[in-house]
């Protein structure tokens, strides 16, 4: 695609991000909703639109060339998906549920599901590409010299007993002699019968007539069988509802879109290669060219501010502190009598802030409190956003400078020079004020001292004052444990202690589910659906990706310390955990109890492993710290198989070190479990802040598993195979499951096979039975036990009518008349 398409793909966003800031800042501030639905609504109709606005912006910042432009468009893709993640929050709390069901706004958007899909922003990776190589390259080198095989052992691998391997040989040995017996058998059959035909052998005419009408008979049933099986397959591709098989694989036009996208890549690095030269090049020119008149207006400005100070008042004024803007305030348009008001009020104010004692301090907040009680209107109101003046200011940019910019001459869309011009001068006048500050507060003094020695007066001292020193406790700082010792040093100390492990190579939509379509009519009937897959999807990009991948956002947004994932073995937790790794070129840190296992011994040493851990995993974040089998650390009861091992080892200090982990720490961790009701339910979730429930796939997702598994194992999806009635019968079934049933049936030699016998739904039966599926009980125990967390109960309490008490709370007698 061309520049101009981009460039229209971000106008357009910025027309829908326009709409959307007016509505939701609007000139008199909206009056708070009662109806706790509506208000929901309200929130989903922006999150859906906010979501639009992200996909659009992450294409558009994915294929502009123009640096400056892409500068723009970074700040602005921050700041939508900040204010996605914000809304996202509201929902949460408003709906009491991680998963939230849209389809009445998605149909007023005329808009589909895979609308809703959140996309990952390409420039995660992309933009750490060499960091994360080198990061790469060490990573093996040193697997390589501890002889670290990288593939872990098959589960299924384990010692033979001799009895066990007796009885094994036996059956293989008995098995052969009765094959060997069986083919002796089937060749002395053969030889009878062929004695048998030759002996009865009569070739009469009869015999002749009667062997072609058999071989016409089979050939022509053959030819009309095939006949009407193209007949079908034409039918089936008429209607839209078969792809034709003799088109191309992959569509040519796609193949040059795709050549033309990874091109129009090359060409950001080399424009971003020569505007960082540019703005070199330019700031030395204008601090040469420019620099002096600036320095020397800015002293006759300050001079001549002086003089009409002194005329005005009778004396030489205070020259403005640094901290209040320097020379800079001389320069706003006031006049001298009232930039002296202001100086002397401000210092006033500064002398008068005293600390107040606790009682008057705690009366005057009992009141303002009660004031505000009187005043609040009851009703659920949207929370304070800390990303929607960034956007509104990033949105005035767009209009002042690039919305009507004429570009007819910028073909190849370099930077453009006098937009940097623009930029330094403002730099390079902030940096040379504060060198004319030093100058002219210097001769300001001389100038009193002249003027104090002229009428006889001693001189004031202009020294500066000394800022009192704040009384009060400081902060007792953690000790560094490993100050003497470099960053490579303790990243080989983690890998060779197997608590720093490399992700595998999966993406976040490999992980494979569709849309809950009966989510909302399920809810409407007042029942709680599971999650499909599809939303557990959306749920980790959002709570784990986003902010792992942008640093702005992470500090700003809703922050996530910790997420469980639970749910029944099999389900994908462990795929998901290097996902998040995988899309954000985090680190995997494995925290798990039975990889602690004597190592780091005694109080002393678990401290020290803490203290590597999330020093590393903070000195080269983003970082994600694994714990599988979590409810181990919060064991009700400790099984006796597991006291050696110590599973509780974490539970005192991991909470400590996740209350002083802050926003500007890219560090997420990421507990897996499959058993939770073994574990203390408050430890559990006063640990982790947000817990995502993983249910078994449902039918929809089934259906799109068993499809892309068996093509992506070698296998053909032909008419013969039923994939419905495959994704029917398999419900219970677990994604590891569905896996290992298609590689066990998809071996080298039944792929050779398929040419000629195509798959059918009976082989997979087979291997399905002897799997046993997540039964009902198991997935409603976790059910029961995900109703018990902190915000299950609150969804329990909503779906009894509990939460209308909450609004009506707040405005008194009022508001219950209304409810009334």
């Amino acid at each position: 695609m061309s520049h101009s398409t981009y460039n229209k793909l971000w106008g357009e966003a910025h027309e829908e991000l326009s709409s959307l800031l007016t509505q939701e800042l609007p000139v008199e501030p909206l009056r708070p909703e009662r109806d706790r639905v509506v208000f929901f609504q309200r929130l989903a109709t922006l999150y859906v639109r906010y979501v639009q606005i992200f996909r659009q912006l992450e294409e558009a910042y994915d294929q502009v060339v123009q640096p400056q432009k892409r500068r723009l468009i970074r700040e602005i893709l921050d700041g939508a998906m900040g204010r996605m993640l914000e809304l996202k929050n509201e929902m949460v709390e408003k709906e009491f549920s991680e998963y939230h069901y849209m389809d009445d706004v998605i149909q007023d958007l005329k808009l589909t599901p895979e609308d809703l899909e959140i996309p990952i922003p390409r420039y995660f990776m992309s933009e750490r590409s060499k960091v994360l190589r080198d990061r790469s390259k060490m990573l093996s080198n040193m697997l390589d010299l501890m002889g670290v095989v990288e593939k872990p052992k098959p589960a299924g691998e384990r010692t033979l007993s001799v009895e066990e391997a007796v009885r094994i040989i036996q059956v293989t040995e008995r098995a052969r002699q009765g094959r060997l017996r069986a083919k002796f058998m089937r060749e002395i059959q053969r030889d009878q019968d062929r004695q048998r035909k030759s002996k009865d052998r009569d070739l009469g005419a009869s015999t002749m007539d009667q062997a072609a009408v058999c071989i016409q008979k089979v050939w022509k049933g053959f030819l009309q069988r095939k006949r009407t099986k193209r007949e079908r397959e034409e039918e089936m591709i008429f209607l839209g509802m078969a792809m034709d098989q003799n088109l191309p694989q992959f569509c040519p036009a796609a193949l040059v879109a795709e050549a033309t996208k990874t091109c129009r890549r090359t060409k950001q690095e080399e424009h971003e290669e020569d505007y960082q030269k540019s703005l070199i090049s330019i700031t030395n020119s204008l601090r040469e060219l420019e620099g002096p008149n600036m320095t020397e207006t800015m002293k006759d400005q300050i001079r001549q501010w002086f003089i009409e100070c002194h005329d005005a008042t009778g004396s030489f004024p205070d020259y403005p502190k640094e901290e209040d803007g320097g020379s800079a305030v001389i320069f706003a348009d006031k006049t001298p009598e009232q930039l002296m008001e202001e100086l002397a009020a401000k210092e006033e104010e500064e002398a008068n802030k005293k600390p107040k004692g606790k009682e008057e301090t705690k009366d005057k907040g009992k009141k303002e409190k009660a004031k505000g009680e009187e005043e609040e209107e009851p009703g659920l109101k949207m929370l304070p956003s800390a990303f929607l003046s960034e956007l509104q200011k990033a949105q005035k940019t767009f209009t002042d400078v690039w919305q009507n910019r004429d570009e007819s001459k910028n073909f190849n869309q370099r930077h453009e020079a006098e937009l940097i011009k623009e930029e330094k001068r403002k730099e390079i006048e902030a940096e040379i004020r504060l060198q004319v500050d030093e100058l002219m507060r210097q001769e300001l003094a001389n100038w009193k001292l002249a003027v104090d020695r002229d009428k006889g007066r001693k001189a004031k001292a202009t020294a500066k004052k000394k800022k009192a020193s704040k009384s009060g406790k400081k902060k007792k700082k953690d000790k560094d444990l490993t100050a003497d010792r470099t960053t490579e040093s303790l990243y080989q100390e983690l890998v060779e202690q197997r608590l720093l492990k490399p992700a595998d190579n999966v993406k976040l939509q490999d992980y494979i589910g569709d849309y809950s379509y009966l989510g909302t009519t399920l809810r409407q009937t007042d029942i709680e659906p599971m999650p499909s897959l599809s939303d557990v999807r959306q749920v980790i990009a959002l709570y784990a990706v986003l902010p792992l991948g942008s640093q702005v956002v992470h500090e700003k947004a809703p922050l996530v310390k910790a997420i469980l994932l639970v749910g029944p073995s099999g389900v994908g937790k462990k795929m998901l955990v290097h996902a998040i790794c995988h899309e954000t070129g985090a680190n995997l840190f494995d925290l798990s109890p039975l990889n602690l296992v004597e190592k780091y011994p005694g109080k002393s040493g678990l401290q020290m492993m803490l203290h590597l851990v999330f020093k590393v995993a903070r000195l080269i974040q983003p970082s994600v710290v694994w714990i599988g089998d979590a409810e181990k650390m919060f064991y009700k009861k400790v099984p006796k198989e597991e006291k050696e091992l110590d599973p509780k080892r974490l539970k005192k200090d991991l909470p400590k070190i996740l209350k002083s982990m802050k926003g500007e720490d890219r560090v997420l961790i990421v507990g897996t479990t499959s058993n939770p009701l073994s574990a203390d339910l408050k430890s559990l979730c006063k640990l982790y802040t947000k817990t995502i429930l993983i249910p078994r796939p449902d039918y929809a997702s089934r259906y799109i598993m068993w499809k892309q598994l068996i093509q992506r194992n070698g296998g053909v999806v032909t008419s013969a195979l039923d994939l419905s009635s495959l994704a029917k019968i398999s419900d219970g079934y677990t994604q590891g499951q569905m896996v290992r049933v298609v590689q066990g049936i998809l071996t080298e030699r039944r792929i050779q096979q398929l040419a000629k016998r195509p798959l059918v739904s009976a082989e997979f039966v087979a291997h399905l039975a002897r799997t046993d599926p997540v039964f009902q009980d198991e997935e409603e125990a976790l059910k029961a036990w995900y109703a018990k967390t902190p915000l299950g109960r609150k969804r329990v309490k909503a779906a009894s009518g509990k939460d209308e008490e909450e609004a009506p709370a707040k405005g008194g007698k009022d508001a219950k008349k209304g409810k009334k």
